[in-house]
């Protein structure tokens, strides 16, 4: 089966949530014998690289901003499949955004399923503008209106799109690995040790609730220490309005993007994972997070709580107080705490499992060309008679 993938911003991934489910499921269908294609961004991925794992990258410019990147590389992604790949089986797009160009490769490769994963609801975020969350907006109808196949990874999207664009789609959720326990050792430097420190893991964007994290904690009193990790995405103002927040605490600590064994680190020594997100799709860094059997507190929106389904602790969204009371709770109460201290691994294990996503993306894969080549011999037979 020859596939290709659009909307991922490249390979091998670096930061964001899309970018790693791509990387993992196209690797992994590769293993499978499979022909995979991904466009990957200059400002993203080496050009120079051609080949990932067996994956195919096929680099193509963008205008690095905010409101162009995505929908520009989107545009020339689309004309590379339409004029330089001869047969195509399947273009898999990723998230809203890039979804609203899909009519281009449906209209010039009638042939070719195309499956869109509705990742989140990205006009939501508050990075975005007034005209980019109406074409996001416009993005999401696109993708479920037109697309062959729709994969939603949360059932509480699953059971939004069902009932406004009145269509079936198809739950797969994002996956995690299952790593080994990591000593620390590199997170030394900035004075972490096994239980010594509280963890937030994302990019710092406003609707991940980094601010309210940071607002929270500076209310309490607490020898560990808090560690923001992750960078900014076009949000320079915001993560300044975070190191501002910080600036008259020296137990708060910014590392910046993290990878590797440092990465895992963090995730297997902190005395608690933290997730204040105001709103999310399903995030990779909470099932992480899960994996390595970690206490995790998070914001009680549907997403988390789906994921989590009473292995953490919960906080009202978007509320300091209540989260600094929980805070406080948690760690003045260690028993507590470690109460549900793996219980998040267990459900992790069971229903976000790489092999068992992959076998049902495949399936949905042969669906929709199964379905594309009957609509197409119906038409044909039609139009012969």
């Amino acid at each position: 089966m020859k596939i290709v993938f659009i909307g991922q911003k490249g390979m091998p991934s670096i930061s964001g949530g899309v970018e790693r489910h791509v990387e993992e499921l196209a690797v992994r269908l590769v293993k499978e014998g499979h022909d995979v294609s991904c466009y990957t961004r200059h400002n993203y991925s080496d050009k120079d690289i051609q080949e990932y794992k067996g994956v195919r990258l096929v680099n193509l410019p963008s205008i690095a901003s905010k409101n162009l990147d995505t929908i520009v590389h989107t545009f020339l992604s689309c004309l590379h499949v339409v004029f330089f790949e001869r047969k195509v089986d399947v273009v898999h797009f990723h998230s809203i955004g890039p979804s609203s160009l899909l009519w281009l490769v449906k209209l010039m490769k009638p042939r070719t399923a195309i499956v869109s994963t509705f990742h989140t609801q990205c006009y939501k975020h508050k990075k975005w503008g007034v005209f980019a969350r109406k074409y996001l907006k416009l993005g999401e109808y696109v993708c479920n209106r037109f697309a062959d196949e729709v994969i939603v990874i949360s059932k509480n999207l699953q059971e939004y799109v069902q009932k406004l664009y009145k269509r079936e789609v198809n739950y797969i959720p994002n996956g995690v690995n299952v790593l080994p326990f990591e000593e620390s050792d590199e997170i030394k430097k900035w004075g972490l040790d096994k239980g010594n420190y509280i963890v937030f893991i994302s990019r710092l964007v406003r609707h991940k609730g980094a601010h309210l994290l940071i607002e929270a904690y500076n209310k309490i009193k607490t020898d560990k220490k808090l560690v923001i990790v992750g960078d900014g995405s076009y949000t320079d103002l915001y993560v300044e309005e975070l190191r501002g927040q910080a600036r008259n605490n020296d137990n708060i600590i910014f590392t910046g993007l993290q990878k590797g064994k440092t990465l895992r680190e963090l995730f297997s020594n902190a005395y608690l994972f933290v997730q204040p997100s105001e709103s999310e799709g399903l995030s990779i860094a909470l099932l992480e997070a899960m994996s390595y059997g970690q206490v995790v507190l998070t914001s009680d929106i549907v997403e988390n709580k789906e994921v989590t389904l009473n292995t953490s602790f919960y906080f009202e969204n978007k509320n300091v107080i209540s989260l600094q009371k929980e805070l406080t709770r948690l760690l003045h109460s260690p028993v507590l705490a470690q109460s549900k201290k793996g219980q998040g691994l267990a459900r992790v294990k069971i229903n976000y499992d790489w092999d068992v996503i992959v076998r049902n993306t495949l399936e949905l894969y042969s669906k929709a060309i199964y379905n594309k080549k009957f609509i197409l011999n119906k038409r044909y037979s039609a139009i012969s008679s």
